[in-house]
């Protein structure tokens, strides 16, 4: 009997998944290391590797580790670092003049980096929430985080931070208005090379459990976010942020979380351009984490399938602390 094109369709789509070389030729998106931008925590003291409970394998860094640290990840192809300072309540102020003094923690870090080595990329978080004693992004008074003394506050801080060596300045804090401010700021100053990396669409999110304990704004925050960081049902709206700062002078855009929100990541791309990230989160991260320790998962292949989506949604870099975990694998 002649085979009929009814028994044998003429489009096989398993011929292009028979071998390793054939899926490796016709793969629609690679995962690479120069994708990566590594978060890490840092803190005061000497010789300090101090572990993060509810990250696992994640750990806070006193300045002469981190700098070792960043070493090491470039060594494995990490191409840039983003540096979060650990304050302990008593250090924090109602002021949060700390936010933007040049020896804060934050800015030792950036300078020690870029000492160690000077071809990573150094990336900051821009936010008075290490500092404030309520554990808000913005300045508290009455009850309410006030927009316009924030953004102030925020040009300072990032002017100190570029003054340290950051090549990109990242900020989470959502006040309207405070790309266009540090922009200006920047220019003004002479740092006109100094990226922005805008948290546009930052979701006021229960993903960022374990990254306050590593922070170690817990304990600090009075209230939530809801008035300043975006409703998880809204997506029109992050188009809206990403169009405006990019007008007021973002470089860069990001989406954070991460996996809740590929949607939003794929909507920011195909409407923009732009240069798109996202954040793969702390609850995220400790999730894969604790179901890979109770022996749920594999790991490392859920790791990395993790992070591809990233890519298949639409951006060009990931933030991840598994960055020097998976680097190697790439």
């Amino acid at each position: 009997m002649i085979p009929t094109l009814a028994s044998f369709p003429a489009t096989r789509l398993r011929r292009a998944r028979q071998t390793p070389a054939i899926r490796g030729l016709v793969r629609e998106n690679t995962l690479k290391a120069e994708d990566l931008i590594w978060p890490v925590f840092v803190r005061d003291g000497e010789g300090i590797e101090e572990p993060v409970p509810s990250m696992p394998g994640v750990v806070r860094h006193s300045v002469d580790r981190v700098a070792e640290a960043a070493r090491r990840a470039f060594d494995l192809g990490v191409p840039a670092i983003c540096i979060f300072p650990y304050t302990a309540q008593e250090a924090r102020t109602e002021d949060c003049a700390m936010a933007w003094s040049p020896d804060n923690i934050a800015n030792r870090a950036i300078r020690a980096i870029k000492a160690a080595v000077p071809e990573m990329a150094v990336m900051t978080d821009v936010a008075l929430d290490p500092y404030n004693i309520n554990g808000h992004d913005g300045f508290v008074v009455d009850g309410e985080i006030v927009n316009d003394r924030t953004v102030e506050a925020l040009v300072k801080m990032s002017l100190a931070q570029a003054d340290a060596g950051a090549d990109i300045i990242g900020p989470s804090d959502m006040m309207d208005g405070r790309i266009g401010a540090i922009r200006t700021a920047l220019e003004a100053a002479g740092h006109q090379r100094v990226m922005i990396l805008s948290y546009a669409a930052k979701y006021a999110s229960a993903f960022y459990g374990p990254f306050r304990d590593a922070v170690g704004a817990s304990g600090a925050l009075t209230g939530d976010k809801n008035t300043y960081q975006m409703d998880p049902a809204n997506s029109d709206e992050a188009l809206r942020l990403v169009a405006r700062d990019l007008s007021e002078g973002a470089d860069m855009v990001m989406v954070k979380p991460g996996l809740p929100y590929l949607d939003i990541c794929r909507r920011v791309k195909d409407q923009f351009g732009a240069p798109t990230f996202a954040y793969q989160v702390s609850g995220e991260y400790a999730m894969i984490m604790a179901a890979a320790q109770n022996g749920w998962i594999d790991g490392d292949k859920v790791m990395v399938e993790s992070l591809l989506a990233f890519k298949r949604a639409g951006c060009d870099g990931i933030l991840t602390y598994f960055a020097p975990k998976v680097a190697p694998l790439l």
